[in-house]
């Protein structure tokens, strides 16, 4: 048991949830959606087994590929661990390199494989599913391609954007905040739609700048292993203002969305949820964003000295709330 806990420590279990809440939140926004299948069909809005067992699967998932990109990284974040996190199980040689290569191939594999099997309605049997068209296993290429940019990421052999002083937030942001929501309403929905690209794009834009909070802290070992992050590269003042804006803006988009019309059906609007509801959302984490930049900027020296910074706990916060309101919104 003792070399079973050491390896759930491995992949940073506390970082599964936001993965997984985004991506049921994402099922559950299609469910609401006026591309709920069931609907198209001329059919009543329904939860059915097939579509819980869907969900489950493509969640479990998700979890898997979070923690897979997790163990990657701190094997090629080794340099960098050392100075910022030396307690971890490869800096302390609770794991051996070669150990947590095949752990981490294997996690990708029971990530991304299952995926084939999530395929939406009308496909009711495994049978139907596994033999579905290409054209209906959305959920699986969005997962291979989400697996891609975490490679890309971590690996120097494809590049490691995390030592790109922009290509960092940018290869996070992609798959943890646009791809992700994406996937969750490929379980339910098909992705052909403008609406769930339009709500993953806002998870993107917030990620594309609020990802830079972790890097604060990590100044040290990340300058030293040759990352240039933000904060590396224009100074710890100038780095906060720059993220500033990503905490605010992409909120202001769902009340946009929720009152434009959808430009390739425009008898509804982008998003199909409870208007009222959406509006308060949007204006709701922009003013949370606007505080959290205060925080930001208060003392901008702080965040290089404290691990864990208010902001870097704002912005998690931000993220699972933002989750939560999409899929209430959908639902009432």
């Amino acid at each position: 048991m003792g070399a079973v806990r050491k390896y759930v420590r491995f992949t940073r279990p506390f970082t599964l949830l936001p993965p997984l809440l985004g991506v049921v939140s994402g099922a559950i926004t299609a469910w609401g959606s006026a591309s709920n299948p069931h609907v198209l069909a001329g059919l009543p809005r329904q939860w059915t087994p097939g579509i819980l067992w869907t969900i489950l699967l493509g969640s479990a998932c998700a979890a898997l590929l979070n923690a897979a990109s997790n163990t990657l990284n701190q094997i090629y974040d080794l340099e960098n661990d050392r100075l910022n996190k030396p307690n971890r199980a490869l800096c302390t040689g609770a794991i051996s390199i070669r150990n947590a290569g095949w752990f981490t191939v294997v996690i990708y594999l029971f990530a991304v494989l299952p995926t084939w099997l999530v395929v939406i309605f009308p496909a009711v049997s495994v049978s139907e599913k596994f033999f579905a068209p290409l054209s209906m296993h959305q959920c699986f290429f969005i997962y291979i391609a989400g697996m891609l940019l975490t490679l890309v990421y971590s690996m120097p052999q494809l590049g490691r954007t995390k030592a790109n002083t922009f290509g960092a937030n940018l290869t996070i942001a992609i798959p943890r905040g646009c791809l992700l929501k994406v996937a969750g309403w490929s379980m339910v929905a098909s992705v052909f739609h403008v609406e769930p690209w339009f709500i993953g794009s806002i998870f993107m834009l917030f990620l594309l700048g609020a990802a830079t909070t972790k890097d604060f802290s990590d100044m040290r070992g990340d300058e030293a292993a040759g990352c240039r992050t933000l904060p590396i590269v224009y100074g710890v003042g100038k780095a906060a203002k720059m993220i500033s804006p990503f905490f605010i803006l992409p909120w202001l988009l769902i009340p946009v969305g929720a009152w434009l019309p959808d430009p390739f059906h425009p008898d509804r609007t982008i998003l199909t949820g409870n208007t009222v509801l959406l509006t308060i959302l949007g204006i709701a984490l922009a003013l949370w964003g606007a505080y959290t930049v205060h925080l930001l900027l208060k003392n901008p020296e702080d965040l290089a000295k404290v691990e864990n910074h208010p902001s870097w706990t704002h912005m998690y916060l931000m993220m699972m709330f933002a989750q939560v309101g999409f899929a209430v919104a959908y639902l009432v």
